[in-house]
């Protein structure tokens, strides 16, 4: 009996005892194993427990039954008596050598270092991959980029190109840029601003469709919205005419100044700031609004204390891509300060280029230089102004509309679709009131009516026919080459993390952030000798244009593979790898079905804006090699506005029917590949 209780009362102590010290644990069970450790480290350079270890001889020589069992000596034994040795680590059978002889060493290292290249290659990342990205950005962007730093340092040392610094024009012409790009700026941001905070904050109708009429003035080329202004005002307008509200003849075209500069480069670039805003509204959490209107807040003290100083990053940047953009502007100032005598410094470069002389290179390379310098300094002024604006946004982001209005709501959207009226949907239809009649000036009537113009530029006008086919040209090839660029360069940049990988993203963004005229110069610097190895010249044929294409919409055409890329699942990826298929076949079947609707959006994109363009073509097109945005500048330019009209009037409906296209496909896309869909 005493015996039974003993028992039971350990037990009871057992279930009731504190918990074991595990460190204690370790410590003692380190302090039982020291002699056996240290007996086991004697036995290490023992030749015979090697060999019953399953070790190799000295000589190099191995048994050909295998290693000999041998017994341990009795010390050894008794020491271990009573503990469980842990299993043996594992050792990859790659790196771990068979022999120990002399000839191992080698065999050793070249093992190693082929499991290193099979590791690197479970990435998925092939060795050419970094080479061909590096190669196609310093083609499209280091090397121009060079050739023009290289040509502004010369000009200056020279004496004969500095010359252009001092003269009266280029003093003139840099104060009529700052002027008009400040000017710009101010009514984009008004503008843009206004739609962008209503977009965004408050319960308005039918936003998509306001923000995709909004984004309309960004994607038409800045010449066709001149000219479209130009026809929509003044004496001789064929709208004013016919609704009569055209002023007396031999009034002046109000839109032929500075100022009229500054308001179209307002309305072309107020896409851009309301793009910027509405982005960053998108990521600022409700719950401060909400507490401040639960705490009795008016909205109009809400919005100035809450939404306003959060959004004070987005208008600055806003602002400061609005200021980059008018400076390096050339269609808006080509219609508008030409025939008013007010130059720019595109409208001069384009001056300087025309009256080709001995330092004609020498002269826009500093020219050049000067707009590129007041761009970097923009975006500099935009880091400082942005330095210390350090937000935490903590809460939740993409909320409902944080503003009701009420009332109110019905005036708002009036106020906003009537804006939109006066300033798109008013110049466009004096655009096809202009192409339908016979001559600028004449009324339309039924009488006056007719298509001869649209006639004359499809079936009639050599140079119309041609324009229409190098941008058709121009377009496809640059879409269809850059998306084979950027396909792998999205892959690139998606996979890797680094320096080089963010070196790489600046360099490509450079181009498409540079004023277009500055990289017409440079490709004309570039490429103005016959090229290295083939002795041939690209410089006047339609080849060095296609380049600059590829330069100028790299970054339009990465943006929505990279999208693509970031928001793909890398399982599905690996899984491929793991069943074996190499890079290419994974990029074949699994990666490029996936990115397909990006990779379309991407295409549409770059024929969308490069079928249109006239800045970079402005100096680097030659006779047979015009563009669409060529042709329009030389027919308004000669007078014969009925034409440009028209052929603007077909540009601005290929425009529409693109981003119907891009909207219907719309559910297909990654998320920020549609601009109006932010």
């Amino acid at each position: 009996m005493r015996v039974s209780d003993e028992i039971a009362r350990g037990r009871r102590k057992a279930t009731h005892a504190p918990a074991v010290d595990t460190d204690a644990e370790v410590r003692s069970g380190s302090r039982m194993l020291e002699r056996p450790l240290r007996v086991l480290a004697k036995a290490r350079c023992w030749q015979w427990l090697r060999l019953a270890s399953g070790g190799a001889k000295d000589d190099g020589s191995e048994g050909e039954r295998g290693p000999a069992r041998v017994r341990l000596p009795k010390e050894l034994t008794r020491a271990l008596r009573g503990f469980d040795l842990p299993p043996p680590p594992y050792a990859d059978e790659v790196r771990v050598p068979e022999t120990r002889s002399a000839k191992a060493g080698p065999r050793r290292r070249s093992s190693y270092f082929r499991f290193r290249g099979k590791r690197m290659s479970g990435v998925g990342e092939p060795a050419w991959l970094l080479a061909f990205v590096c190669g196609a950005v310093f083609l499209l962007s280091v090397l121009p980029l060079i050739h023009l730093g290289w040509a502004g340092l010369k000009g200056l040392e020279g004496g004969e190109a500095a010359s252009v610094l001092l003269e009266a024009a280029t003093f003139a012409a840099l104060r009529n840029t700052l002027v008009a790009a400040a000017g710009g700026m101010v009514i984009s941001l008004v503008v843009g601003a206004l739609f962008a905070f209503v977009v965004a904050l408050t319960d308005i109708r039918g936003k998509l469709a306001l923000s995709f009429a909004f984004m309309l003035p960004m994607m038409i080329p800045p010449q066709v919205t001149a000219l479209a202004w130009v026809e929509m005002s003044g004496p001789s307008s064929p709208l004013l005419k016919t609704l009569g509200l055209a002023p007396p003849l031999g009034s002046p075209q109000p839109l032929y100044s500075l100022a009229g500069i500054a308001l179209l480069l307002g309305m072309q670039h107020a896409p851009l700031v309301f793009l910027a805003i509405k982005a960053g509204l998108a990521t600022h959490p409700r719950d401060g609004v909400e507490a401040a209107r639960l705490s009795g807040a008016s909205p109009w003290r809400v919005f100035r204390d809450i939404v306003l100083p959060l959004a004070c990053p987005a208008l600055i940047a806003g602002g400061a891509i609005a200021f980059i953009s008018g400076i390096g502007n050339f269609g808006i100032p080509a219609i508008l300060g030409i025939p008013a005598s007010i130059e720019t410094l595109p409208t001069l470069i384009f001056a300087k280029f025309a009256s080709f002389g001995s330092s004609t290179f020498g002269e826009i390379a500093v020219l050049s230089t000067i707009i590129a310098s007041i761009s970097a300094g923009g975006l500099l002024l935009q880091q400082r102004a942005l330095k210390g604006r350090d937000y935490r946004l903590i809460g939740l982001t993409g909320a409902r509309a944080a503003f009701t209005l009420g009332r109110l709501r019905i005036a708002v959207e009036t106020l906003l679709w009537g804006t939109l009226a006066l300033v798109l949907v008013a110049p466009l239809l004096a655009l096809v009131a202009s192409s339908l009649v016979p001559a600028y000036g004449v009324p339309l009537t039924l009488h006056t009516v007719s298509l001869q113009a649209y006639g004359e530029v499809l079936f009639r006008q050599t140079v119309t026919l041609t324009a229409l086919k190098n941008s058709v040209f121009l377009a496809s090839a640059a879409a269809v080459g850059l998306l084979v660029i950027a396909l792998p360069a999205g892959y690139l940049l998606a996979a890797r993390r680094g320096r080089v990988a963010n070196l790489l993203a600046i360099l490509i963004e450079i181009p498409y952030a540079l004023p277009g005229i500055v990289l017409a110069v440079a490709f004309i610097l570039a490429f103005a000798a016959p090229l290295p190895v083939i002795g041939v010249s690209i410089y006047g044929t339609i080849w060095i244009i296609l380049a600059a294409y590829l330069s100028s919409f790299f970054a339009v055409s990465l943006k929505p593979v990279m999208s693509a890329f970031l928001q793909m699942d890398p399982s599905l990826e690996e899984a491929a790898r793991l069943a074996g298929a190499g890079f290419l076949r994974r990029m074949r079947d699994v990666l490029l079905p996936l990115v397909a609707p990006a990779a379309g959006a991407s295409v549409i994109l770059v024929f969308l804006i490069a079928a249109n363009e006239l800045t970079v073509s402005a100096l680097l097109w030659s006779a047979g090699t015009q563009t669409l945005g060529v042709a329009i500048f030389n027919l308004d330019d000669s007078g014969s506005s009925n034409l440009a009209s028209a052929l603007s009037v077909l540009v601005v409906a290929v425009v529409i029917g693109l981003m119907a296209t891009l909207e219907v496909l719309a559910k297909y896309l990654p998320e920020g590949v549609l601009p109006w869909r932010n």
